[in-house]
Formats: C-alpha cells, structure tokens, sequence
C-alpha cells in the first residue's frame, strides 16, 4: 500500500483535453465539528454564460485505503464539458490512518460546500448529483443515506459504478468461484474493509453508513443509477442493493454487464467501457433535464 500511495501521490493530472474550455481550482472546504479542512477538485466549463448550472460531487475508488481525485481528472473534465456542469472532486481522507466515519463525513462536506456556495459555483442546487466507483460508489450510497437522515442537502440522483456497499462479502462462507479473480481480490476486499471499519468486516455493529447495504429502510433515496460486471467479485451486493431499492420505490436503473470485471470504467476505448460511459452519461442528462 505504501508504494502505491507513493505513485499515486507523484501522480500529476493529465494534460487537458480542453484547454481554454474546461477550468480546474483547488480548494479547501470547512471539516465537520473538530476535524481537517477537506481538499476539492472544482472544475467547470469556462463559459460562465447562462443560468446557474447542475453539479456533480465526485467520489473516487481505492478499497477506502488509496486513491486521490486527480486519477480522475480526465473523466472530470469529459463530464464537465460533455454536460455543461460543475464537478467537484473530493479528496476524503483514507483509511487505516482515518476509519469510518471519517471519510464519510468529508464527502459530507463537500456535499454541504457545493449547497451552501452555490451562488459563488454558479450551482442550481436543485440538480447536485452524487457519483463514485468502487470505495467511491460505496461512500456515495452511504452519502445518501447520511443526508436522508440528516434532512439534506439535496441529493437529485446517485451514480453507483460497482460499488463497495457490503462488508460481509469479505466473510461469505460459499463465494461465487466466478468473481474475485480480477484487479479487485477477495484478499483486497478483506483489507479494505478491515481498515475502513477498524475491525474485522461482517460483525454485527457495522454501521449502514460505513456499508450501505446494511441499511434496513431504503426509502427515500435519491433516483440510483448502479452498475457493474458479471466477473466482479462485489456483482451479487450490488444486485442485491439494487433489488432492494426498487421494493423501497426507488428508481433504479441498473446495468450489468457481460464479462466485465472490477474496474471496467477506467479501460478507455474497449466496447463495455464505452457503452457504460454512453449510459453513465446518459443517465446524468436526463437528470439534469
């Protein structure tokens, strides 16, 4: 993990594809009560014409322990310029150093920074969507569980793309001898979950805001798009989150898709990532319309 972390920390944003059309700031936004400021990628279409626009709080993947929203600067800016909207990256702090609920209430934050200067972004706060792969999707479901019950900020559509959403997963006694094999391990899921909980997955008091599927009411949740691959080891959690969004009356649109593994979305130009980008984005529009 240390190695990692080094390569992703020297990692620099990619040269952008729309110089002059896309612009990117840094910024820092206030903790919660007692905890660090919390670091956001903000970028947007540089033409400041026209009325307030729709947002997206980005979340990005990493088992909870690695990860930083540069690596997804490219996708950042394609959703910026592709739908008109401002995108907010968020660099919630990472597990072991800080466990549940810490990264959970940084995307908190961010969700309330993006609501509260929404004036100064230039945001419609009616149309502030929430997306995230993998640890990302998984802090994304349990974002919008957090602001249910918290009585907001506004959540007008979640964007779950394989999602990490159930610790128990880590523990099940008959494993699917199809999934798991690929980028995202059983031996990995085990250790992302043991450091963002602090003790070992599948016990009786995990919060359903550190594994969302253990929420028991789903009910008034934002409108949820939820992908992922029939070789993901995290395939049936997700199957069985979304089933269970649709019997609480959420919309659900859920994809699947044939053959693909964990982390599908990040492998430009192959046929299943560009009919899930299609789709992603597809399902964002019509949101934000």
């Amino acid at each position: 993990m240390p190695v990692i972390r080094g390569l992703l920390a020297g990692m620099q944003a990619p040269e952008s594809k729309y110089a002059g059309a896309v612009e990117t700031s840094e910024q820092l936004v206030p903790g919660q009560s007692g905890t660090p400021d919390v670091r956001v990628m903000v970028s947007r279409p540089s033409d400041e014409s026209g009325p307030h626009r729709p947002a997206v709080l980005w979340i990005h993947g990493g088992g909870y322990v690695i990860g930083r929203p540069e690596q997804n600067q490219s996708l950042v800016e394609d959703l910026a310029f592709e739908l008109g909207c401002v995108v907010v990256a968020v660099a919630y702090r990472l597990a072991p150093e800080t466990p549940f609920p810490g990264p959970v209430e940084d995307c908190f934050s961010a969700l309330q920074w993006i609501h509260r200067e929404a004036d100064t972004l230039g945001v419609d706060t009616r149309r502030v969507a929430v997306a995230g792969e993998s640890a990302g999707g998984g802090l994304a479901a349990a974002l919008c569980l957090l602001a249910r019950d918290r009585g907001g900020p506004a959540i007008c559509q979640s964007l779950l793309v394989y999602p990490m959403l159930d610790d128990r997963t880590a523990v099940e006694e008959e494993p699917d001898p199809y999934t798991g094999q690929f980028v995202w391990t059983r031996a990995d899921n085990t250790y992302g979950w043991a450091a963002l909980l602090g003790v070992p997955p599948g016990g009786e008091q995990v919060s359903p805001y550190a594994a969302a599927a253990r929420a028991t009411d789903l009910t008034g949740l934002p409108p949820t798009f939820l992908s992922v691959g029939t070789l993901d080891l995290l395939k049936a959690e997700c199957l069985d989150f979304a089933q269970r969004l649709m019997q609480a009356g959420v919309p659900t649109d859920l994809h699947v898709y044939s053959g693909a593994f964990h982390g599908f979305f990040a492998f430009d130009g192959s046929n299943v990532s560009s009919r899930h980008r299609g789709e992603f984005f597809g399902a964002l529009r019509r949101s934000f319309s």
